[in-house]
């Protein structure tokens, strides 16, 4: 089973990509999809929607794993939920079916605790995908956090 874990946001969306062959996980790919802030915001919910197309072709993921928005006062939530739209748009577009999962479950299903820091995250994400050096950025990491959580889901 081949899974894209998906951490939405507007300036940096991360993704990161595992094969899971005979209870065995390997991460393919991670990175981010990331925006220049002097665009418009249309335009860049479409880089997103662009690029998150290219990848789907490349890899085609058997399940998408999304992290779900918990609403928080910041000047940046529409923006984050606007970009998850287009996200979960262009997933059921392609017919990739998708769960979804709030922070504190993916905490809960890769270090064990939904109150696990980001760091022990890491090392469960490390360990789990039998990685040497942390995958970089964080939101490529978190991503593949996600990734696992929608194969062990």
């Amino acid at each position: 089973m081949r899974i894209i874990g998906i951490d939405p946001g507007l300036a940096r969306v991360g993704y990161g990509l595992i094969d899971s062959i005979n209870g065995h996980q390997k991460m393919l790919d991670c990175g981010i999809i990331s925006t220049e802030k002097n665009q418009s915001e249309g335009t860049r919910l479409v880089e997103i929607v662009n690029d998150l197309n290219e990848l789907i072709i490349k890899w085609k993921p058997d399940i998408a794993a999304v992290e779900k928005f918990f609403f928080y006062r910041s000047s940046t939530t529409i923006s984050v939920v606007q970009a998850r739209g287009v996200i979960i748009m262009t997933l059921a577009k392609l017919k990739i079916p998708i769960k979804e999962f709030p922070p504190m479950q993916i905490k809960l299903a890769i270090a064990g605790s939904g109150k696990a820091n980001k760091q022990e995250v890491l090392e469960a994400v490390m360990r789990e995908l039998i990685l040497e050096n942390p995958p970089k950025p964080d939101d490529a990491a978190d991503a593949l956090a996600i990734a696992l959580t929608g194969l062990f889901q």
